[in-house]
């Protein structure tokens, strides 16, 4: 049975792509992680036009609301945060002036932050510019950060180099989402002039600054002459050219019609690594790719969870039931060519808040799904509709797990949808099943309380458990690695009950770029820093 279902889920992957070899392998015959180098010594030259081929639109660029990854692409180079990340994982200062300094009874956190600095619109950058942005990503209706900075009971600058964040209570992962979209700064100036409407033409610190958008086609940035540390950006300008197909995608990167793209098929990166005019970059990800069961979204994510009536939404035997049908190591395996990773939970195997818990993954059992359908006394097979964007390389996926859910006693039906559309549809609610991924976060709060905390803004299947809710926030309230990771294990115990998220994959962060650039980096948090990348001396550009 066994040999004949991966043949079966091997067929429907096929559909969309010949066969390629499964073991895949860098020109180095090694899968080890190269995040890039920067410049140092290396002879470059000043100017020119870098472009990126993005395999989907962003949302908004709007860092309070954006919730796509490809958003965070082009917001590096032109919306600089508090705090960053390096290669090593580790938080380290950007428009901070050092980490955070956190009171005994950890509700009191004070940042020092940058002055003397300028926004691109030549504002004054300094903490009160600071708190402003904070209180909106605190704050407004349609944020996607507020759970992520945790139980505020205020905000204030102390002079104009200090921010002070005062707790209700202690908020441990405060500084890990600083060093993303939390962390973000804007200027005052354009948020009074443009209010809701700020991410059609974003204002921040960067290297870069906003010119202009054409949807579906380009986003360009020009370098900003105002930006602090200017002496060391180097191209004139980047164009962020969207790009779905993959396909295209490689042929462009062969063509030198664009320099840098950022995810590169795992159906292309082989013969890609094998090209002398290219680099290849790969990093573990701190994220996830999974399937979002609808059990609650009535009215929209973030609003108060209402009854389903569907088998899938009412039932957590349905649920668990779809759960056994994914077997993640073979999907895996003959999907991606053994490139990604299975995921077992939110919280990735590197990570120090990882557990046993969380390291398992839940068993295959395609009998005791049609069991637990049988129990549940729904028809077999039981159809259901899964939506998912429109990429060769999801819908390879999702006809794979189609094959697997018809072994478990499923008729999964595949609604294909255009990514910026898919990202509206999970908020609405307007599915049944959801399948899309999280570029992941180091600190596992922003793996999971955005997502399944009750009442959370990205809560897209309307999920709510008071057990999982208390676990999360006495997790935040300490900064024992070693507790964390039990409390962590112990909420996603109660994932694993009730499965309002079943995860599949972890994907490996693969870029590839031209030789002809130089400082192009990539980190596990998926986000290919280009601000201070240049073309190699000698190179045409």
């Amino acid at each position: 049975m066994r040999r004949s279902r991966v043949l079966v889920i091997a067929t429907a992957a096929a559909t969309l792509a010949a066969c390629v070899p499964i073991q895949a392998v860098t020109s180095s015959g090694e899968r080890t992680d190269n995040y890039g180098i920067p410049i140092g010594s290396q002879r470059i030259r000043e100017g020119g036009e870098l472009v990126m081929g993005l395999s989907n639109e962003p949302d908004r660029l709007d860092p309070t609301t954006s919730s796509s990854l490809y958003t965070r692409y082009v917001m590096s180079t032109i919306c600089e945060k508090l705090y960053d990340l390096d290669s090593r994982g580790q938080v380290v200062p950007q428009l901070a002036t050092a980490l955070p300094t956190i009171s005994e009874d950890g509700r009191t956190v004070t940042i020092p932050v940058r002055t003397g600095i300028k926004f691109a619109d030549g504002s004054p950058f300094d903490a009160t510019a600071v708190t402003t942005s904070l209180q909106r990503h605190l704050t407004l209706k349609t944020s996607q950060r507020t759970s992520e900075m945790g139980p505020i009971e205020g905000i204030q600058a102390t002079g104009q180099d200090t921010v002070v964040i005062r707790y209700k209570r202690p908020f441990a992962p405060i500084t890990a989402a600083l060093a993303d979209r939390a962390g973000m700064i804007m200027s005052p100036a354009a948020l009074s002039a443009k209010g809701d409407n700020f991410g059609d033409a974003p204002v921040c610190v960067g290297p870069f600054k906003f010119v202009r958008r054409v949807p579906q086609t380009s986003i360009e940035v020009i370098r900003d002459p105002l930006y602090y540390d200017a002496a060391k950006v180097h191209f004139d300008s980047i164009v962020y050219r969207i790009m779905p197909d993959t396909n295209s995608r490689a042929a462009n990167l062969r063509s030198g019609d664009v320099q840098v793209a950022d995810t590169i098929s795992p159906q292309d990166v082989d013969a890609l690594a094998k090209d002398r005019s290219l680099r290849v970059l790969q990093a573990g990800s701190l994220g996830y790719q999974a399937v979002t069961i609808n059990t609650g979204n009535v009215d929209g994510a973030g609003k108060p969870p209402k009854p389903i009536d569907t088998p899938l939404a009412r039932d957590p035997r349905v649920r668990e039931a779809f759960m056994r049908t994914v077997d993640r190591e073979t999907l895996v395996n003959t999907v991606f060519n053994n490139w990604f990773e299975v995921a077992c939970s939110p919280i990735a195997p590197q990570s120090p808040y990882a557990s046993d818990a969380s390291n398992t993954c839940q068993r295959f059992d395609p009998a005791r799904s049609r069991q637990l359908l049988a129990e549940a006394g729904v028809p077999i097979p039981l159809t259901v509709s899964m939506q998912v964007t429109n990429t060769q390389d999801q819908l390879r996926f999702a006809q794979a797990l189609q094959a697997s859910a018809a072994e478990g006693g499923f008729d999964l039906r595949i609604v294909p949808v255009e990514y910026s559309t898919l990202l509206d549809v999970q908020k609405r609610g307007d599915f049944e099943l959801l399948q899309l991924g999280w570029s992941g976060r180091i600190d596992p709060d922003g793996n999971m309380t955005r997502f399944l905390a009750t009442g959370a803004a990205a809560n897209y299947g309307g999920f709510s458990s008071k057990e999982f809710d208390d676990l999360l926030a006495q997790a935040s309230r300490t900064n024992d690695v070693k507790q964390r990771a039990e409390l962590y294990g112990k909420a996603i115990g109660i994932i694993q009950q009730q499965n309002p998220i079943v995860y599949t994959y972890r994907l490996r962060n693969l870029t590839v770029h031209s030789e002809r650039v130089a400082g192009i980096e990539v980190y596990s948090d998926g986000v290919v820093r280009l601000g201070k990348a240049a073309f190699v001396e000698g190179q045409e550009g």
